[in-house]
């Protein structure tokens, strides 16, 4: 211990004492000298030691430890300087750092009583402490919510590896059949090479690529429709003794064909070319189709990487129109591998005349395969999934539900957390409602809600048609 006037010539080389006077420390008296070896602390995050201290010569650097174990450096001090009001002013029982000994130091510490004493006594000394005490918040502040924003790019890049496995995993997939369909092609047209085509036979062939290159997309039509045209159509194609009919009528009932606009090729084909004129046909759908979801990947993840850039750069998205039977269509089509593994039926009633809302932010179809995708995890072996939509109150509603076992109670009110899931470790990053969630309320000003039993889980989705910002 020594007297505060003794080391008064030293408190002068501090910041905090350059305008005091040597009687303005005779309210100190006695104070602790410390000196300290690098590598240990002067205290730990959790101790109870209130005091403050000035660091007369050395270098000492305070870290707090996380929830999450990391540490954060808060600050680095050399000779001169002060610390430890921070606990002392808001009133702490127990520091929430850690004070490490960089260099050899020497100190000057003060006990809580002789701080209070030091702060009603001398009004210079009680202004440097209160205005360290505010840029040092202000500092951690910024800190804290840089801390932050890192965080959430790293759930924000967690969720895009999500994302970006579905489209690209269609993109490769689409890819190697539209190779497989190249060939066919190739093959086809070889044959078709060696034979001369008539007249009727050309015009047909014709008259039928215009309107496979036209439609190059799925036609929307009901989950009934659609299966009624197929039907259709592969009883007409295995009654004109058309090779694999059954697995040319799914793609040719998509883009419109039926049994009517295939007349023509029955006429003008002999039976044996027939199977030849309506599998090119089919090719060369297949193709356009293909190529279709090729591009709707791709789009999809250029999408996704651009929301991160806008998401990191802060940068606000033009209000623009948004078809959700579009989008719909097109993350079925992506998922589609996954209908086909399961054998899941898709029933769509699907509003007529659905309003196109405006909204001012991306990553709408996020919504469609987060929703869809969990959908399909928790579906039986050949279950119905059914998608509705409606309008409602200057609202559109979109309902997504499946046939699975349901949501635990215990479960239903962590579902919207970010890395909650219930599926196996390595197969859900929990990442999925927590990104729809954000989506929908964040970017749309709408609304996501479930009702869950076992047998039916439905989670709807409602959006302003005019979504202000």
């Amino acid at each position: 211990m020594t007297t505060a006037r003794e080391l008064y010539p030293r408190l002068r080389q501090v910041a905090l004492f350059a305008g005091s006077h040597e009687e303005d420390l005779d309210c100190l008296d006695q104070v602790q000298l410390v000196h300290a070896e690098a590598g240990s602390f002067l205290f730990r995050q959790g101790d109870a030691m209130r005091a403050f201290w000035i660091l007369l010569e050395g270098e000492v650097r305070g870290s707090k430890t996380e929830s999450d174990g990391s540490a954060t450096l808060l600050a680095t001090i050399t000779a001169g300087e002060s610390f430890g009001e921070a606990p002392l002013l808001a009133g702490d029982q127990v520091g929430s750092i850690s004070c490490e000994v960089v260099l050899p130091s020497t100190l000057v510490r003060l006990s809580e009583d002789d701080f209070w004493r030091l702060m009603a006594s001398c009004p210079v000394v009680r202004t440097g402490i209160l205005r360290n005490m505010a840029r040092r918040l202000q500092a951690y502040q910024a800190l804290t919510l840089h801390r932050e924003k890192l965080v959430s790019l790293g759930t924000l890049a967690a969720g895009l590896m999500h994302e970006l496995n579905n489209p690209g995993a269609a993109a490769r997939r689409s890819s190697s059949q539209l190779r497989e369909n190249l060939k066919r092609l190739q093959a086809i047209s070889l044959r078709f090479s060696t034979e001369s085509l008539g007249g009727e036979q050309m015009e047909c062939m014709r008259l039928l690529q215009e309107q496979a290159m036209m439609q190059h997309e799925p036609v929307l039509l009901t989950s009934i429709e659609q299966a009624d045209n197929e039907e259709a159509l592969a009883e007409w194609l295995e009654g004109s003794g058309v090779e694999n009919g059954w697995k040319l009528a799914p793609t040719l009932a998509s883009i419109g064909f039926s049994p009517q606009s295939l007349e023509c090729a029955r006429h003008a084909f002999p039976k044996a070319e027939l199977s030849d004129a309506l599998n090119w046909l089919d090719a060369l759908a297949s193709s356009m189709q293909l190529v279709g979801t090729i591009e709707e990947s791709i789009t999809r993840i250029s999408d996704l990487v651009a929301a991160v850039k806008k998401y990191s750069y802060a940068d606000k998205v033009t209000r623009h129109p948004v078809d959700v039977h579009d989008g719909i269509a097109s993350t079925l089509t992506i998922l589609g591998h996954k209908f086909r593994q399961k054998e899941l039926r898709v029933e769509r009633d699907f509003a007529p005349e659905l309003p196109v809302i405006m909204g001012r932010g991306a990553g709408i179809n996020q919504v469609w395969t987060n929703l869809l995708d969990n959908a399909i995890d928790a579906s039986p072996q050949k279950g119905v999934i059914r998608i509705r939509t409606w309008a409602e109150d200057g609202r559109i509603a979109i309902a997504i539900a499946d046939q699975g076992v349901g949501i635990p109670e215990e479960h239903r009110r962590h579902i919207f957390e970010p890395f909650f899931t219930t599926k196996p470790v390595g197969i859900g990053t929990g990442l999925g409602l927590d990104i729809a969630h954000k989506i929908v309320v964040g970017h749309y000003h709408g609304e996501i809600s479930f009702t869950s039993e076992p047998g039916s889980t439905e989670f709807v989705v409602r959006l302003p048609i005019d979504a202000q910002p």
